[in-house]
């Protein structure tokens, strides 16, 4: 498989970038044989390098990738307007893809894909489809979180001063501030920020915040369910020390967010990438390999809480791509 690797300009310029320059993109020609793609992924290539050699060896499809930050990617094809370089963009979180399926980029997908998939986790107009989600939760220690908070207000109580953490800098808490926004109001996710302000630890990584509950640094910490199921399986889950928690039905805090694909040219293999990310051999990778759930109904891994189970707020994923005001919002709290 070859790679290659583009120089990536920050995330603010890039989302800048994606309002920008939407006006003049347009969905490019056949920009590869049709034995072969180039995939612009959001997905780093420690996660997927595997996956894509595995789908080579299946279909005798070449494959090019460029890696790269999601929103960062999504600005680099609308700036190569006609000329676009990738087949498939395979992005990390929704908002990047409803980005680019706003800015009329993305090929609309034929049913026998995006079938495959439930009507939350794909756009509307069929422009983009998530092949992998990941849920956001509540990881705590059991001996000093009682009661359980039942939503992400209750951590804007006084009482969570210096117990909770979150990672501000970090991707996945920046799209559960963008659902707090759409689903709620500025004016609501604001007032959540200005509270973490005062009440939470920061961290980089959802895996150090993790680390903390484990570490008692802190009693309790917002994150992507993988990493506790990550660390279970290296430590063993009799020997963790913290649990994880899901708050009421249609809290903005069970988001559950997707990766997915869009396909950018009329290159035939694009579409079959696009196919074969939701069949058994991909969709397995994604449980068993980075404890994410399924698109398709293959079953998680043993003790997570089944993605039908959990009562996540609904609404368009694509709607995530607001994130430059979000990014706004949290430097207004002074968490950036």
């Amino acid at each position: 498989m070859k790679k290659s690797r583009i120089k990536l300009v920050p995330m603010a310029l890039a989302l800048g970038a994606i309002l920008t320059l939407g006006a003049c993109a347009t969905v490019n020609p056949v920009s590869t044989t049709a034995d072969s793609i180039t995939i612009y992924s959001g997905r780093s290539e420690a996660l997927i390098a595997e996956l894509l050699e595995t789908f080579e060896q299946e279909t005798g499809i070449e494959v090019q990738v460029r890696y790269g930050d999601s929103s960062e990617l999504a600005a680099q094809i609308l700036e190569e307007g006609q000329n676009i370089r990738a087949d498939v963009y395979f992005g990390q979180d929704a908002g990047a893809l409803g980005a680019l399926a706003k800015e009329g980029v993305a090929k609309t997908l034929p049913k026998d894909i995006t079938d495959l998939v439930q009507a939350e986790y794909k756009s509307p107009d069929s422009t983009w489809v998530g092949v992998s989600g990941r849920a956001r939760v509540l990881v705590y220690d059991e001996t000093k979180v009682s009661p359980i908070p039942t939503s992400y207000k209750d951590l804007m109580d006084p009482s969570w001063k210096g117990r909770i953490g979150i990672a501000p800098t970090n991707a996945s808490f920046q799209a559960f501030v963008t659902a707090i926004r759409v689903l709620e109001s500025d004016a609501v996710a604001e007032a959540f920020l200005v509270a973490m302000k005062q009440n939470a630890v920061l961290f980089e990584k959802n895996s150090i915040i993790l680390q903390a509950v484990e570490d008692g640094v802190v009693d309790a910490g917002l994150i992507n369910h993988y990493y506790w199921f990550e660390l279970a399986a290296e430590l063993g889950e009799e020997n963790m020390k913290s649990k994880l928690a899901w708050f009421k039905d249609g809290d903005a805090g069970n988001l559950i967010n997707v990766a997915g694909v869009a396909v950018l040219s009329d290159n035939p293999s694009a579409t079959v990438f696009a196919k074969w990310l939701l069949q058994d051999t991909a969709q397995k990778f994604f449980v068993e390999k980075t404890r994410e759930y399924s698109m398709t109904g293959i079953p998680e891994v043993q003790g997570l809480k089944p993605l039908t189970d959990i009562r996540a707020p609904i609404f368009d994923l694509s709607d995530l791509d607001s994130l430059a005001e979000t990014l706004e919002l949290i430097r207004k709290a002074g968490l950036l």
